[in-house]
């Protein structure tokens, strides 16, 4: 929220987003920006590294296409860790270690407001052979800037929807599928639903963070609190730290398939 604004501000760090069955209501529990006027402008920041790069602008030019939101690629704000800059989403990537997640996307939320977010990618895992193909980095890098905006997943159970939201793995025999690799309509549909409403407030131009909700790195499986959700099949979980005064952070996560092959032996 804006400074002097009293709702309460919730962080929510999420890796990938549970969510109904394929081409239902895939909204993230309504948690959108806060905004005056559709479309609305939001800063992206590029913390990318060159292997990257095309990932990045080819995520960023799909979500633009939506008809209430335009992004605009800035130079990254954030550091190594990725910590959140107000107002706007940072993109990174980086060598998290082999900590079981593939990516992560973090939103801090007033009320159901976001007010800034991150989407990390893990390298330890994306330099591995089974990991390392431009349509799986696509696919994730995809999906993590969604959750970001509000959306969650379109599908669990390993299919394709041809959405990047669903859990559909561009890895193994299917290394060379372009399937998931980009929003489909729906996504674009559930998206002018979740922002159809307008708000009297902006977050956007950033806001003020309680106190305890700064920390540089919520990638750690430490901060992210206790779980209170898990996919059918365990591969994406959901974590809440709850500060009180109804300020939370939830920490959604998208496990590799290293994790799965150990039993969900979660670190």
């Amino acid at each position: 929220m804006l400074i002097g604004h009293r709702r309460s501000l919730v962080l929510l760090v999420a890796v990938t987003l549970i969510a109904p069955a394929a081409f239902a209501n895939h909204s993230w529990n309504n948690y959108h920006w806060g905004r005056t006027a559709n479309p609305f402008t939001l800063k992206v920041g590029n913390n990318m590294t060159s292997n990257w790069q095309s990932q990045f602008g080819t995520a960023v030019s799909d979500w633009t296409q939506s008809s209430v939101m335009n992004l605009t690629a800035v130079a990254g704000g954030s550091n190594k860790r990725c910590s959140a800059v107000s107002g706007t989403v940072q993109v990174c990537n980086g060598r998290y270690g082999n900590n079981g997640w593939l990516g992560l996307a973090q939103i801090w939320l007033s009320g159901s407001h976001i007010s800034q977010g991150t989407a990390k990618m893990n390298d330890s895992y994306f330099d591995t052979a089974t990991y390392n193909n431009p349509n799986e980095k696509l696919h994730v890098v995809c999906q993590e800037v969604g959750h970001t905006f509000g959306l969650g997943h379109t599908s669990e159970d390993g299919s394709s929807q041809n959405t990047c939201m669903d859990y559909f793995s561009n890895t193994g025999a299917n290394a060379t599928s372009t399937l998931s690799t980009h929003p489909n309509q729906h996504d674009y549909d559930q998206l002018a639903s979740i922002y159809q409403h307008l708000d009297s407030t902006s977050t956007i131009a950033g806001s003020t963070l309680p106190a305890g909700m700064t920390l540089p790195d919520f990638s750690d499986k430490a901060n992210w609190g206790k779980l209170v959700s898990r996919s059918a099949n365990g591969k994406s979980e959901v974590y809440e730290l709850d500060f009180g005064n109804g300020n939370k952070i939830l920490t959604h996560v998208f496990w590799s398939d290293e994790v799965e092959d150990r039993g969900h032996d979660h670190p």
